[in-house]
């Protein structure tokens, strides 16, 4: 009889309740109440079927308590992320007409709307899901991204610029793609708190020995700092985190030393380059220095009539192409839309409960940030030259589809965000 009372409360109240999600987690959180309240009433003397009614009693109406549950508590939707996504995909576009692409077809023109419409579509997507399923996956990501990368090492149909890559029809596959499942997989490794010291290094140091198979430096960049800033964060004490931190320095100090007699010697002119660009100037110097001269004739309105060959336009230094044409004030606002991503993900963060949450909106905040800093710092000379496209503002799906996953894992977050226990 008990278990009736309290079992139609709780169909009563959750009547109210619009989302399944929501049903599920008032429930729980209900029951849990009622059980404390029958508890204290038990512990006054009363019969566990008059605590029960007490305890049930004191809930108040069903119907009311249901109808502020459903406000208080269902899927959200950060409609600023949303904005700011839309805002950028749109901005996007702008490369494609300043370089003359729908003059000389429409090739680009298209192909940037499908990628755009399959970047937002996989952001909406992922958003979707429920991020609490991912927890318990850490080893499959892991495996994922460890296959990935082991095909294209071995296995890969085509090469660019030296890097291998695997083509599959229209779609061509790189190792950045490899870095979402590794995203998921130490969010969970992470969360869990119980890796060793020596388990951390196989573990990274696993998939950086593939990446210098294809080799891909830059991805191994985006990799090393996303890993660090989440296991900074992570549950791990101060000490285990130190003791982590310098034994993969001394590990990544020796696999320099055994990898230095075989970088090839292009490899260390691009280093020497960027630090006098000036006396390397007909080899590795010459991209360096002309994307100064650019930049120094953008001015703040640009230069819309001029046609001046740019470098990788509409990837790497698609933020110089765009500064240019359309000037430095254009550019600025192009920066603090975003620099804007990784505010409004910062500012998300403390109101996530959950620490699996937590550590994903920190490692989605890393991921993309070093993306947007690194690109716009080689633009402007403060880093070295590498393969480092705008996010969400560079040609190509791969990048792309990389940043539209890591926003959809933090909308999925956030849409959760009242939705689930403090952990």
């Amino acid at each position: 009889m008990t278990n009736n009372i309290k079992q139609i409360f709780l169909n009563q109240v959750t009547d109210q309740i619009r989302s399944k999600e929501a049903k599920n987690y008032v429930a729980n959180e209900l029951n849990y109440h009622l059980k404390e309240a029958k508890r204290n009433w038990v512990e006054k003397g009363l019969s566990e079927s008059e605590a029960e009614e007490k305890a049930v009693e004191q809930m108040g109406s069903p119907t009311k308590l249901g109808i502020q549950m459903n406000k208080l508590h269902r899927p959200k939707v950060d409609w600023w992320l949303l904005l700011l996504l839309a805002a950028a995909m749109g901005l996007s576009f702008l490369p494609m007409f300043s370089l003359g692409y729908m003059k000389d077809g429409y090739y680009f023109i298209i192909s940037k709307f499908l990628i755009a419409f399959i970047g937002f579509a996989a952001t909406i997507g992922v958003m979707l899901v429920d991020y609490r399923k991912w927890k318990k996956h850490g080893w499959l990501f892991y495996t994922i991204g460890m296959l990935l990368l082991f095909i294209l090492a071995f296995f890969s149909n085509t090469m660019i610029n030296g890097l291998k890559l695997l083509k599959l029809g229209p779609v061509t596959i790189e190792s950045l793609m490899a870095l979402p499942f590794f995203y998921l997989a130490w969010a969970s490794f992470f969360n869990n708190g119980k890796l060793r010291v020596w388990q951390f290094l196989l573990l990274f140091l696993s998939p950086i020995l593939l990446f210098l198979a294809l080799p891909s430096i830059s991805t191994i960049y985006l990799y090393s700092v996303m890993v660090f800033v989440m296991l900074w964060w992570s549950k791990f004490s101060k000490r285990v985190k130190w003791m982590i931190s310098a034994s993969t320095l001394g590990s990544i100090l020796l696999m320099v030393l055994l990898v230095w007699p075989f970088i090839k010697p292009y490899q260390i002119v691009r280093l020497l380059a960027f630090v006098n660009p000036e006396k390397y100037a007909d080899t590795e110097g010459f991209i360096i220095l002309r994307i100064q001269e650019i930049m120094s004739k953008a001015g703040w309105f640009g230069q819309s009539g001029a046609r001046e060959f740019i470098p990788e336009a509409h990837t790497n230094f698609v933020f110089v192409s765009f500064t240019y044409y359309y000037g430095w004030i254009f550019g600025v606002l192009l920066v603090m839309i975003l620099l804007l991503f990784a505010a409004r993900m910062i500012v998300i963060q403390p109101k996530i409960k959950d620490s699996y949450g937590q550590l994903l909106l920190i490692g989605g905040v890393a991921l993309y940030g070093i993306q947007l800093v690194s690109n716009i710092g080689m633009t402007l000379g403060l880093f070295p030259m590498t393969s480092m496209s705008l996010p969400f503002i560079s040609y190509g799906l791969m990048p792309t589809l990389l940043n539209a996953l890591l926003i959809g894992a933090v909308l999925s977050v956030y849409r959760q965000k009242d939705l689930v226990w403090k952990s």
